[in-house]
């Protein structure tokens, strides 16, 4: 039996030349980087030469690059951090402003900040499922300090208009955090071009080792600490340096980006290849909610969910089993929560019924998939179905 994985986007296979740029840091070069003895130099300098390659890989400067252990603490330190910093410099909460279909990793730092009494609007979705400039220009208030809207959706692949909105924040004065985990390594991604002033990335995302993101802080911005306990990352992050990750994290940005144009363009043509395919096959049965047609869409997210049939709704769980009984590994959406029995909050945002909202599938693809894969999963998801139906 043929076995497909269709779930980069929870997380992609490390590629072996990042492995082999990490190895020395995981034999021979130990020492800790905050270590003044040669050891400690070594690795210092390795990381740093990394710091400096990731911020000119996203037009950036090296002290704006600070190291995490990946896009939920980055997205973390980017909303409690900087709101809580403007909390003590300006005496009052500053005015948050998001999107009901953002990563849980955004959604539930900003529940947090409301439940402790910092203003938060959370906007729903336009009808493709992303915001509009107009609609972030209607939220803000004379307090808004901050923006978190990600680049493309995690779910439906939607991209979110993020230059036009940085154009809008700056006219307010308000600061734009972008979650670009989904487009980091894959679509051209330049903070400057962007307009955004903290961006967050992690390294799983672009075939590099988990464990390690990064976010970046533009110049002047300052922010709290998510954890203390140390001067490292000038005293944005303490905690001892993950050498190897952080060395694999800049290797596998700098390998994702010198190839993420032949990569987009080919991961897109099986995206279209999958979509055409399953339409075909599946016809009324499906509902695309990425809307390949309608919207920019990043090009390696293909969702689509089943309405009820004869008043049946079908066992979203029951789906994805049986497509991995048969070799197909897929997702109903956000691995970060995975094992959860409700339906995905971005498909209720875009107004799905629960019953067809419950009942979805997230394929994405990766740098390596190919035709004879995407053809698989073609068949083996309509005989699935058919199956499931009677």
């Amino acid at each position: 039996m043929q076995q497909v994985y269709m779930d980069h986007a929870a997380t992609t296979p490390l590629d072996e030349r990042v492995l082999e740029a990490m190895l020395p840091y995981l034999k021979e070069h130990f020492g800790n980087a905050s270590s003044v003895h040669a050891r400690g130099r070594k690795a210092r300098f390795a990381v740093e030469a990394s710091r400096e390659r990731i911020a000119g890989l996203i037009g950036a400067e090296p002290g704006e690059i600070v190291f995490t252990s990946g896009g939920t603490e980055a997205d973390n330190l980017a909303l409690k951090g900087v709101l809580q910093q403007r909390q003590q410099q300006q005496g009052a909460r500053g005015h948050l402003i998001t999107s009901a279909a953002e990563h849980e990793a955004v959604l539930r730092p900003a529940e947090a900040l409301s439940d402790a009494g910092w203003p938060v609007t959370i906007l729903d979705p336009g009808p493709h499922g992303a915001v509009t400039p107009h609609q972030v220009t209607e939220a803000f208030r004379p307090d808004t300090v901050l923006v978190s809207l990600m680049h493309a959706n995690n779910e439906t692949g939607v991209l979110t208009p993020i230059e036009e909105i940085a154009a809008v924040c700056r006219k307010h004065d308000v600061l734009l955090h972008c979650d670009a985990v989904q487009t980091a390594g894959l679509l051209p991604l330049n903070v400057n071009d962007l307009g955004v002033d903290l961006l967050s990335m992690s390294g799983h995302k672009f075939y590099g080792p988990k464990g390690i993101g990064a976010l970046y802080v533009r110049g002047g911005v300052d922010l709290d600490p998510l954890v203390e306990g140390g001067s490292q990352e000038r005293k944005r992050r303490g905690g001892t340096e993950n050498v190897a990750a952080v060395v694999g994290c800049a290797e596998a940005l700098a390998l994702a980006v010198d190839e993420a144009a032949a990569r987009a363009e080919r991961i897109r043509c099986l995206q279209r290849r999958l979509t055409h395919g399953l339409q075909d096959r599946l016809g009324n049965a499906m509902q695309l909610n990425t809307p390949l047609d309608d919207a920019p869409v990043a090009p390696h997210i293909v969702n689509l969910s089943f309405p009820p049939h004869e008043e049946q709704p079908m066992d979203g769980e029951m789906l994805l089993l049986n497509l991995d009984m048969q070799g197909v590994h897929a997702s109903a959406g956000s691995a970060c929560t995975s094992g959860a029995l409700e339906p995905s909050h971005v498909l209720s945002a875009l107004g799905l019924p629960r019953a067809t909202a419950s009942a979805a599938a997230r394929f994405s693809l990766g740098k390596d998939t190919t035709e004879e894969e995407v053809d698989y999963v073609i068949e083996t998801l309509e005989t699935v179905v058919q199956r499931m139906r009677r």
